[in-house]
C-alpha cells in the first residue's frame, strides 16, 4: 500500500489544526512517505460490494468512506486483500480508507487481516455502519458497545474478540413492517432521505477526520446527534470551503 503526504499543500487555502470546520474537494499534492513517520488511522466503512448495493441503506458506511477521501484527495482506491483500500497522510496521520469486498456478514475479516497487516490496536481503527435503531439523519460516535443485532458489527467483534474499538453508526431509521428488515435495508433510501442523508455527509466526514486527529470521546461531544438532521433545501453543502487559518 503507497502512503501519499498531503500536508503541506491545499491548493484552496490552508486547513485549521482542529475538528470543526467543513472541508472543501481535495486538491492535493502527494508525495510518497515512510508510515514510520506519522500516526496510524484505519477506517472501515462497513456494507456490501457491487454497483447493485452501492446505493442501498446498508450502505451508509462505504459511502461515508468515499466522501472522506475525496475530501482528502487520496489516490483512487484499488483492490487488495479483502477489501478496496487507499491511503494518505495529512495532518502527521497515516489515514487508512477500506471498503470491506467480504460482503457485510464477513466484515469482520477484512478488519482482522487489515489490523495485524498494519499492527494496529483497536483504538487506532473505526468501524462505520449503518444503525436501524437510529433515526435517519442521527449519528452516534463511541468507544465500544455490544453489536446490538447488526451482523456487520457482530463479526467485526467476532474477529477482533474484544468489543472495545471505535465505531459510528449512521441512523437509517427502521420504517419497515415486521419482517421487512432486510429488505429494507438492502433498498436504496427514498428521494427525501437521500436529501437528508446527503445534507448529513459533510458532518459525517468531520467526525470522522475529528476523530482521527482529537480522539473518539472528543469527536463524539462535537458530533454525536441524538435527533435527525433536518436537511435545509437552500443550502449548498458541496460548496463549502475550509475557513482562513490564524
Amino acid at each position: 500500500m503507497v502512503l501519499y503526504d498531503c500536508s503541506a499543500v491545499w491548493r484552496d487555502g490552508a486547513l485549521p489544526l482542529c475538528a470543526e470546520w467543513a472541508i472543501a474537494p481535495g486538491h492535493l499534492a502527494p508525495r510518497p512517505v515512510s508510515t514510520s513517520e506519522v500516526k496510524k488511522r484505519a477506517l472501515f466503512g462497513l456494507g456490501n460490494p457491487g454497483p447493485q448495493y452501492r446505493l442501498t441503506r446498508h450502505n451508509v458506511g462505504y459511502r461515508s468512506i468515499e466522501a472522506l477521501a475525496e475530501k482528502l484527495g487520496t489516490p483512487p482506491f484499488r483492490p487488495e486483500r479483502y477489501a478496496l483500500t487507499t491511503a494518505i497522510s495529512w495532518h502527521g496521520i497515516a489515514w487508512h480508507l477500506f471498503l470491506p469486498t467480504t460482503y457485510m456478514n464477513r466484515s469482520g475479516d477484512a478488519v482482522a487481516y487489515w489490523k495485524n497487516r498494519l499492527d494496529l490496536s483497536p483504538e487506532e481503527l473505526l468501524i462505520v455502519t449503518d444503525e436501524i435503531q437510529l433515526p435517519l439523519g442521527a449519528l452516534r460516535l463511541s468507544e465500544k458497545g455490544s453489536a446490538g443485532g447488526h451482523n456487520g458489527l457482530a463479526h467485526v467483534i467476532q474477529a477482533l474478540g474484544t468489543e472495545a474499538f471505535p465505531r459510528l453508526r449512521i441512523g437509517i431509521g427502521k420504517n419497515f413492517p415486521r419482517g421487512g428488515q432486510v429488505e429494507y435495508v438492502l433498498s436504496p433510501f427514498s428521494e427525501e432521505e437521500e436529501k437528508t442523508f446527503q445534507a448529513l455527509l459533510p458532518h459525517i466526514v468531520a467526525c470522522l477526520i475529528a476523530w482521527g486527529i482529537e480522539g473518539t470521546a472528543r469527536a463524539a461531544s462535537q458530533y454525536n446527534r441524538r435527533t435527525p438532521l433536518v436537511p435545509n433545501p437552500s443550502s449548498d453543502t458541496s460548496k463549502l470551503s475550509p475557513p482562513t487559518a490564524e
